[in-house]
């Protein structure tokens, strides 16, 4: 951009060289007060000895600043006087810091000695008005002065650009054209310019077409600035013609078109036109500082390339402290490539910083994974002085905060930018709120959206997802027909922001509305639009609607379209639709699996214990390559534990090239739920990691089904040694150990000494008031768990359910059951039916107990059966227990618990013959019982 005002001949003057602050101030003093008594004077002879010694004075002290009517062909001064010279000098000088006292004062003394009448000083004066930002001052002028020439006209035409009135240098062009005064190239140049920030590419072309009929193509500084406009608006094309038939290419013209490319998405087009610079220009051009930044730009992460433009710059003399921009665009390739130290060493090489160095290298830092050096270089900016961050400091570093959750970090970020009154920028705002929003804290991101005074969309985008992905959908809808009626445009990002809060399949009718407005705005055939709708209808239930999605664009689908598809089967229960995709996805679509379609794929034969398939996909992972993925062979062995093939998972774990804490998570989970625990506690003891919360829950888990308190209360030990009790899932964890080991009052003084308790502390707790027959207690905690805010979720239900069903209080858990989708909005799944089912047979009633299963809308699971016939089975009714065995047979013929209990009912009422007929089909089918064991603890 700067590269582009110097052609327009438009730079600003906080870019051109000014003298130091006491001299200007010094000027200003001894300016002002001679100006006072030019004005009251009326002797001629001190008057203009005084203007002398100014003169003399200003000389002595200032250089001439490059300002946009500075650079313009002038008028010839041979004619005029040194009065009206000086005039023009004070001008200027009043230039380098624009202050309209001074400009009115001149003004005041030029209409009282007759020079304003003088063309060059009512323009020098017009422009010194539109420098201090009084544009109507300006225009008052132009419409005073009656002989206007055409300088005079472009020093109106650039107060218009330089005051953002891009219309109204439109509007003087056509006047001029009009009255027949003539314009040159300097005036089509700053026309282009305005057009340039007013995106009218049409208008534009019609000024190419007025610089053809006028003959001024031969300008070099017109032919770049409509290069730069057609470039900046997307009609590369155009640019490339224009250059192509340039005679003369000055470096701004090259420079044009190498980052005209680089702007359309073209880096190595844009390589190209610079080593075409390099090779054919010869001498006549040579690269300078802006060139070489546009080419490493261009390199996008290829550290060959870039390590190449690097030895040129470093050739031609481009590494001096002095071209900042050449060193900060090095510090983001290396960052991009990955190569930290490179990019380290050429910050620490520049003797000079400026606020992007810095930037580039804070972010450089956080990309790579560096974040102690990330937040270290942060605080050795804030102690430099000399430079201080900015907003792109802040914005860089907040969302570094988000990803990682340091709440403790990003509310010092914000207390900074407030401190640096940078708390009010719409860009830190939306970035505090996305923090506050990622870090679950939805308070303060509702309060500085309640403060931003101006919102974009940005900002309503921000607050409606933070809503949506933290589990508030009626506050996000809320807030989305809200925006509707101050956002008059949209975009893609409001809707992934919006879609998911319909999660579940009361909101199926408003996702229904979103996928219509989707389908009006033009997003149909949007890949992350499409794919946001299709998790949307799969979290609603409305499988058939994600499935008729994916076949609209089954043949333009990539991996993630198949891979949204079976995530949202997986994580929402339909587990064998899940596999269904995948297979079609192999069998029909062009897309191949990645590491995340196996990762899931494999999930879910581990949840439904298919052993075979899990082995075949073992064996497509490594035929395709992706077997040696850390990710997958982690899914592996938990799907391999949760088939109960405990040595298949040892296999994959001992053959990994790369193991990471997951990876030995995994395996001691895989040990603690396959009874072997020891093996836990080996493998525990050998973990070269720090362990986190995922090892000491798995660890305890083993511990709880040791049932050995000893070795619980060790790993207690080592929990509050490592400050590590305040967790909620382990205070969860710990709660199920000493409970499951009979230490209910150890169970709830840790419940009790827990400052932040998650649902799952809470259904811990209740469950354990259940496992001892309290169930009194646990409803009284249930009720204490919601009036303290915690909304019970389906896991609640189910420990309380059970601990109703331990306690024999029938009618205490029929209500809950009864209440729970009115109530507390649950709605029952297979884990509740199986407790009342429980329950109602534990009390004796088998009869009510047969009748809700036959009265379950859905087909009834196995599980709700083999609750009844062990019901049966205690109360011993052997007709109804018949009844239920057969259906048993039916669902789940493998499972030789059924065929044991119904000859044990036999054995019980005497009737022998059929319990050995039962005894027969075990053993025809082959079917076995695993053992039972026992153990006993012999340490001290």
């Amino acid at each position: 951009m700067l590269r582009l005002r110097q052609s327009l001949s438009l730079s600003s003057p906080s870019l051109c060289p000014a003298p130091t602050c006491t001299t200007i101030r010094s000027f200003s003093f001894y300016a002002l007060n001679i100006l006072k008594n030019l004005i009251s004077s009326t002797n001629s002879y001190s008057l203009f000895s005084k203007i002398h010694s100014l003169r003399a004075f200003n000389m002595s002290q200032f250089s001439t600043s490059i300002q946009p009517f500075d650079k313009m062909p002038q008028r010839s001064l041979l004619s005029q006087n040194t009065h009206i010279q000086f005039v023009l000098d004070l001008l200027k000088f009043s230039n380098v810091r624009p202050d309209i006292i001074t400009v009115v004062n001149v003004h005041c003394f030029t209409l009282k000695v007759g020079f304003l009448v003088n063309l060059p000083t009512s323009t020098s004066l017009l422009t010194a008005y539109s420098r201090t930002g009084d544009f109507g001052s300006s225009w008052d002028l132009f419409n005073e002065t009656c002989n206007k020439d055409v300088i005079f006209w472009n020093a109106m035409i650039t107060a218009s650009v330089e005051n953002k009135c891009f219309s109204m240098a439109m509007h003087f062009l056509v006047e001029m054209i009009e009255d027949g005064i003539g314009f040159d190239s300097t005036t089509l140049l700053i026309v282009v310019s305005a057009l340039s920030f007013l995106n009218f590419l049409k208008q534009g072309g019609v000024i190419h077409g007025l610089s053809i009929k006028a003959g001024m193509l031969s300008d070099s500084n017109l032919c770049n600035a409509l290069m730069d406009m057609y470039a900046k608006r997307g009609d590369l094309n155009s640019s490339e013609c224009m250059f192509a038939r340039m005679e003369c290419r000055d470096i701004v013209s090259w420079n044009t078109i190498v980052s005209g490319c680089l702007h359309n998405g073209l880096p190595e087009k844009s390589l190209l036109y610079f080593r075409e610079m390099i090779c054919c220009s010869g001498k006549q051009v040579r690269p300078d500082n802006v060139s070489l930044s546009c080419a490493i730009s261009a390199c996008l992460g290829e550290l060959s390339f870039g390590q190449v433009i690097h030895g040129l710059g470093i050739k031609l003399g481009y590494m001096d402290s002095s071209f900042i921009s050449v060193a900060n665009s090095l510090i983001s390739l290396y960052s991009q490539c990955g190569d930290i130290q490179a990019a380290e060493s050429v910050f620490c090489g520049m003797t000079d910083k400026d606020i992007i160095s810095w930037n580039a290298m804070i972010d450089g830092f956080a990309s790579n994974g560096k974040i102690v050096e990330a937040f270290d270089l942060l605080h050795e900016m804030q102690l430099m002085g000399s430079v201080q961050a900015d907003t792109a400091t802040v914005v860089s570093v907040i969302p570094l905060c988000a990803e990682l959750m340091l709440l403790r970090e990003g509310r010092s970020i914000h207390g900074y930018a407030v401190r640096r009154l940078l708390g009010y920028d719409i860009l830190v705002m939306n970035s505090l709120m996305d923090f506050y929003s990622k870090c679950h804290n939805l308070t303060k991101a509702k309060l500085l959206f309640n403060t931003i005074p101006l919102k974009d969309l940005v900002s309503w985008n921000t607050m409606i997802s933070g809503y949506s992905h933290n589990g508030h959908s009626k506050e996000a809808q809320t807030l989305f027909k809200e925006m509707l009626h101050f956002c008059s445009h949209t975009s893609l990002s409001t809707l992934l922001a919006i879609l998911p809060s319909s999660d579940s399949p009361e909101f199926l009718k408003f996702g229904t509305q979103i996928h219509c407005w989707q389908l009006k705005l033009g997003f149909s055939n949007n890949i992350l639009a499409v794919n946001s709708l299709m998790h949307m209808y799969i979290n609603c239930g409305d499988l058939m609607a994600s499935f008729s999605l994916l076949q609209k664009i089954f043949h333009i689908g990539d991996t993630s379209c198949w891979n949204t598809v079976i995530v949202a089967c997986t994580h929402n229960g339909h587990l064998r639709e899940a596999l269904k995709t995948f297979n079609l996805m192999r069998q029909e679509s062009n897309a191949s699996h990645d590491s995340i379609t196996l990762v899931n794929i494999i999930s879910v034969c581990g949840i439904l214990e298919q052993a075979f398939q899990g082995r075949s996909l073992h064996g497509l992972a490594v035929k395709s390559s992706m077997g040696p993925n850390t990710r997958v062979q982690n899914s592996l062995i938990t799907m391999y534990s949760r088939c109960r093939d405990v040595e298949s998972a040892s296999l994959v774990f001992r053959l990994m090239s790369n193991h990471n804490l997951c990876s030995w998570n995994c395996m001691i989970s895989a040990f603690s739920q396959n009874r072997a625990e020891m093996k836990a506690f080996d493998l525990f003891r050998c973990l070269p990691f720090e362990h986190n919360e995922f090892t000491i829950v798995s660890i305890l888990s083993a511990c709880t089904q040791l049932g050995v308190i000893r070795h619980g209360k060790q790993i207690y030990g080592h929990v509050y040694r490592f400050g590590l009790q305040e967790n909620s899932f382990i205070s969860a964890a710990l709660v199920d150990m000493y409970s499951n080991c009979g230490r209910l009052d150890s169970a709830c003084k840790i419940f009790e000494n827990s400052r932040e308790k998650s649902d799952a502390a809470w259904n811990s707790m209740i469950s354990a008031f259940g496992y001892h027959g309290e169930g009194i207690k646990a409803i009284e905690l249930f009720h204490e768990m919601c009036n303290s805010g915690i909304r019970p979720n389906k896991s609640t239900f189910v420990s309380l359910l059970s601990a109703c069903s331990h306690s024999g209080l029938v009618d205490e858990g029929l209500w809950y059951y009864r209440h729970m989708l009115e109530e507390y909005e649950v709605e029952p799944v297979t884990e509740h039916h199986v407790c009342l089912v429980d329950m109602l047979g534990r009390s004796g009633k088998l009869h009510e107990a047969y009748e809700f299963i036959m009265s379950m809308p859905k087909q009834p699971e196995a599980g709700a059966w083999g609750a009844m016939l062990s019901a049966c089975n205690y109360h011993g009714d052997t007709k109804m227990g018949k009844k239920v065995a057969e259906i048993l047979f039916e669902l789940e013929p493998e499972n030789v618990g059924y065929y044991i209990s119904l000859s044990n009912m036999y054995v019980a009422c005497g009737r022998w013959k059929e319990a050995v007929e039962i005894r027969e089909i075990i053993l025809n089918r082959n079917l076995r019982k695993v053992a039972g064991y026992s153990l006993i603890d012999v340490g001290f």
